[in-house]
């Protein structure tokens, strides 16, 4: 129902997330980030938001992504419904399918991060999304627009998209969170036009003045 890309930059210390689907409302559902931990993509069948919530946890304790995936997912009798992805701050990365997702299904690894879907068109999705973002411009953002814009030219998710998000986190900027709920012909055009509003004029002057992690004080003076 859903596919999605979880990457970093380790040259600026971003991470990022994003995905899209044929439901609504993907990015309450699937993204999750912190940058004290890292960012994980859970979803699936019947997904678990605290699938996505309990693997951030992990590796805030310690745990690499893998050790993380591992102990969520081991621990859920309704695990072979769901799907999960996590990206450590040290760029390691984890993954979960369970077989009674819809096919097509799977997840692959990449040098900066980790993409994931089911009840995809092909499997050729994974492989357009890493292609994609790998041979894109720009920052971490943008490579994630691609990546995304990719996987529907791919075929995407079998029923076509209603929704689309983006979360990237920098220890030097504001939050980037970005969610369009539900958009029966384009979310991810749309997607990609919020975050052109977001990310220039007054609005990404304005948040260049909010406090962040590393300036906690910083405001509009």
């Amino acid at each position: 129902m859903t596919f999605s890309i979880l990457a970093h930059d380790p040259d600026t210390g971003t991470i990022g997330g994003a995905a899209a689907t044929g439901s609504l409302c993907v990015g309450g559902w699937v993204l999750r980030g912190n940058l004290a931990a890292g960012m994980s993509a859970s979803q699936g069948a019947s997904p678990s938001t605290l699938w996505g919530e309990e693997v951030l946890a992990a590796m805030q304790g310690g745990a690499d992504a893998a050790t993380a995936v591992k102990e969520v997912t081991g621990a859920d009798a309704g695990q072979g419904y769901r799907q999960l992805a996590a990206l450590d701050l040290q760029g390691h990365t984890g993954a979960f399918t369970g077989d009674l997702n819809t096919p097509e299904m799977g997840s692959a690894t990449f040098g900066t991060g980790v993409v994931s879907g089911n009840m995809l068109a092909g499997l050729d999705v994974l492989d357009g999304m890493v292609q994609a973002f790998e041979g894109a411009n720009g920052g971490l953002d943008q490579r994630l627009l691609a990546a995304l814009r990719a996987a529907e030219k791919a075929g995407g998710d079998s029923r076509g998209l209603l929704s689309a998000a983006l979360l990237v986190l920098h220890p030097d900027h504001a939050p980037l969170t970005l969610r369009v709920d539900h958009h029966p012909d384009d979310p991810i055009g749309a997607l990609s036009d919020l975050h052109k509003r977001a990310t220039t004029g007054e609005y990404a002057y304005w948040a260049e003045k909010v406090p962040v992690v590393n300036d906690r004080e910083r405001g509009l003076d």
